[in-house]
């Protein structure tokens, strides 16, 4: 059994004025909205359940079928405290797949991530920089550090950083294997106790402090099959892309 829990609560300043009236996974790409790709490609790749955490423009969601909650707190608080406000939706002994709701992936991503058996395993391309290059004039300004030692993440999460310290880029994509999904809430539970505000804590964060608490936290490799929308000027290459049949340079769209 899997659940998957998708991380929708985030205003998405960057994408306003489209991020008004809506979250951003319900911005359009491709005559859909982000969320509905990747709901379908989990579909079809044989996942049990899908939960939407809803936080900016929740009422937007009230016209769709998914199952939902909702961060109350979400103009205050960080992914982390999102993901945690569906741990109802967390049983131990069936995998926990966490996706962000800002980025469309391929079905044999989702796949590799399934079959992976590690405590954590986490989505890292190697071929990030394809896709940093079409949409920053600097890579680098973007990026963060994530290195990697026997398939095993040993680092991630460093901004301002260099080439040399990133071997692959965090996607946002991350699965939690069924009988550590107990012990991986609890870690989030043991935040304060190790001097850290589980309100704010970012994703990398917590999985670096995952690591530095003696977690092995698999790398699931791809190279590309992915893309993120973060900006106007994101969107805007992906629908042009879209539009001359050459958004599978990036990632396939499930067949409409």
């Amino acid at each position: 059994m899997t659940t998957v829990v998708h991380l929708a609560a985030g205003r998405g300043s960057r994408l306003r004025p489209l991020t008004d009236d809506r979250p951003k996974p319900l911005v359009q790409l491709a005559d859909r909205a982000l969320l509905d790709w990747n709901v379908e490609t989990l579909d079809e790749a044989g996942v049990d359940r899908q939960v939407v955490v809803t936080g900016h423009a929740a009422e937007a969601f009230e016209d769709r079928e998914y199952e939902t909650v909702h961060n109350r707190r979400h103009a205050e608080t960080e992914m982390v405290y999102s993901l945690f406000c569906a741990e109802d939706a967390f049983s131990e002994g069936e995998d926990l797949v966490i996706s962000y709701g800002d980025i469309v992936y391929d079905r044999s991503i989702v796949e590799s991530l399934l079959d992976a058996d590690g405590e954590l395993n986490v989505v890292v391309d190697r071929a990030w920089r394809d896709l940093w290059e079409a949409r920053f004039q600097n890579p680098l300004d973007d990026a963060e550090s994530l290195r990697i030692q026997d398939g095993r993440i040993t680092s991630i999460g460093d901004e301002n950083t260099t080439y040399g310290e990133i071997e692959a880029q965090y996607v946002g994509l991350v699965k939690v294997r069924g009988d550590r999904v107990d012990a991986f809430a609890n870690a989030y539970r043991s935040l304060r106790d190790e001097g850290v505000d589980p309100d704010q804590i970012h994703m990398t964060r917590f999985i670096q402090q995952l690591i530095d608490d003696g977690w092995v936290v698999q790398s699931v490799p791809v190279a590309g099959g992915w893309i993120e929308v973060d900006t106007l000027s994101d969107l805007e290459m992906y629908r042009s892309l879209s539009a001359e049949d050459e958004l599978d340079r990036f990632v396939t769209l499930p067949e409409q």
